[in-house]
């Protein structure tokens, strides 16, 4: 059973087995796994309208026009004394959270990621363990016996057929010494370029976790009720077990109940889940009471971590017509090494065949509609922020501070990487499209003005992660355990972006579906 947002609720079943809270990236998965057991029901509550038949979230080549629109919960940052105040994060506000609002770059997580999780307190999440659920979740059109083949969501590799820029851009970047490597074949790729893996279909439908996992079975599982257009407002508990959630109905006035008789999943995402837990007494209990809110966890961690890919800009007006269509728009990236003996890169960019000047033009930086640009970013950023509550009312957005460029290796990175792409940019491959550089322009040439440049006009690859992370069971910063249970209470867990312990170094939506389907395996697992 399935409703959509402003569907009368009043008569519907309000207990459950399970409750998902928040119907994003890794909540609908779990919410589908779980259900593929005919005795098991289970509610997904979802604050944003259904994307069911909304061209303007399925096809992908809107997905720019989702920023700051009616979709997005349009979080601001806090001031920034090293970053640029001025920046939005984007989150998403709609069915399939954030894999209904990005770009659909999909990647698998270096197993240098993963391991590392593991050997910082959270057993069962190494590489051995966890891509054969990248593989059960995938239906993939690359080469390679590793590849899923049967999964629910559709990854396709782009060509580029469309874009002779894109193309003259990998060649000049084999010009510079970074070659053309294929991504997603198991082996991290530390220096090299190509054209993406995305999920979508042949369609160009984006194959979001909604798309992939719940479409097929709305109406069809009995077991499986999704409520849209419902904001939860906090987790109720009896004691020290959560056993349901409030939340505030579509009729935008009463609140109601949903309770579950074995657990609580909350997948609300990296700003709004340590936000949910924070309003339910969970969280560093200093500011709970200086907020006005009862202490029934002091859990310091909860908030904390706060980790990002920020990302610099630079834009050069094209010689010839840009692309007039595209998958996406940034379909190719580039990974680099900063210093020797890397085993994952520390520098990303994406290549843009559209003009990107949301923080330039507001400084002045000239602009046109026909441009291309490199947007490098710090993968393993060093800088670390906090979300904390801005009052005790949910309604009330979050305060957002990633305290960007805070640390000395963000900062060389970035500068590097403006400088890399100038190189890259120099080659004889693009000499046919490469016209007058726009932003941050020829004349800022040495690191202080390049740091400049950074500080005012660097945006975010809208990665935040980390924020309730899981570790070991005396990690007191650590505010889940392995097994993604929320320490100090009992029948509550998270399964979204906000559990990785670190940012992985790649764009990490096909890596958060994965921990929707590692989150499923380990309910199922608790009720044998």
């Amino acid at each position: 059973m399935s409703t959509d947002a402003g569907n009368d609720t009043t008569t519907a079943t309000d207990v459950f087995d399970y409750v998902v809270v928040g119907g994003g990236t890794a909540g609908n998965v779990v919410a589908a796994r779980l259900t593929e057991d005919p005795d098991v029901t289970v509610c997904v509550l979802e604050a944003g309208p259904s994307d069911v038949g909304d061209d303007n979230v399925l096809r992908l080549d809107r997905w720019m026009g989702l920023l700051e629109s009616g979709y997005d919960w349009d979080y601001p940052v806090e001031p920034q004394s090293s970053g640029n105040s001025f920046m939005r994060h984007a989150r998403a506000k709609v069915l399939g959270g954030c894999s209904s609002h990005n770009s659909c770059i999909a990647f698998w997580a270096p197993a240098e990621d993963l391991d590392a999780w593991a050997a910082g307190g959270c057993t069962g999440w190494t590489a051995a363990d966890l891509f054969p659920l990248y593989r059960r979740l995938e239906n993939n059109d690359a080469p390679g016996d590793h590849h899923g083949r049967s999964g629910p969501v559709k990854l396709r590799t782009l060509k580029g057929a469309d874009d002779p820029c894109g193309t003259a851009l990998l060649e000049a970047c084999a010009q510079a010494g970074i070659p053309t490597t294929p991504f997603n074949t198991g082996t991290t790729v530390v220096r090299g370029a190509n054209w993406f893996q995305i999920n979508s279909d042949e369609n160009n439908v984006r194959q979001s976790s909604s798309v992939a996992y719940l479409h097929p079975i709305m109406g069809r599982r009995p077991n499986l009720e999704v409520r849209t257009g419902v904001r939860a407002k906090k987790l109720v508990f009896e004691g020290r077990r959560c056993v349901g959630t409030e939340y505030l109905d579509p009729d935008q006035i009463h609140t109601r109940t949903v309770r579950a008789r074995r657990e609580v999943i909350v997948s609300c995402g990296s700003i709004d889940t340590p936000k949910l837990l924070m309003l339910s007494g969970i969280g560093p209990a200093a500011h709970l009471r200086e907020t006005g809110i009862d202490v029934l966890v002091d859990s310091a961690g909860v908030g904390e971590n706060l980790q990002d890919h920020p990302e610099g800009v630079i834009m050069w007006e094209a010689k010839q017509p840009m692309p007039t269509r595209s998958s996406q728009w940034w379909e190719a990236g580039i990974f680099y090494d900063t210093e020797p003996g890397l085993d994952r890169p520390d520098l990303m960019f994406h290549y843009g065949s559209v003009p990107f000047d949301m923080n330039t033009a507001r400084h002045g930086y000239p602009t046109t509609e026909n441009a291309f640009c490199l947007t490098p970013n710090v993968t393993r950023a060093r800088s670390k922020g906090t979300v904390r509550l801005r009052t005790r009312d949910y309604r009330d957005k979050p305060k957002v501070d990633p305290r960007y460029f805070t640390h000395e290796h963000d900062v060389r990175v970035m500068t590097y990487g403006l400088k890399l792409a100038r190189r890259i940019a120099e080659q004889p491959a693009l000499a046919g499209w490469k016209g007058a550089e726009l932003a941050p322009g020829p004349d800022v040439r040495t690191d202080d003005e390049l740091l400049d440049y950074i500080h005012k006009t660097h945006n975010t690859v809208y990665h935040p992660a980390c924020t309730v992370k899981m570790g070991a069971d005396d990690d007191r910063l650590a505010p889940l355990d392995a097994r993604l249970r929320v320490k100090g209470v009992e029948g509550l867990r998270v399964a979204d972006g906000s559990v990785m312990p670190d940012l992985v170094t790649v764009n990490p939506c096909i890596t958060t579906m994965m921990i929707g389907e590692k989150c499923a395996d380990l309910l199922k697992s608790a009720q044998r």
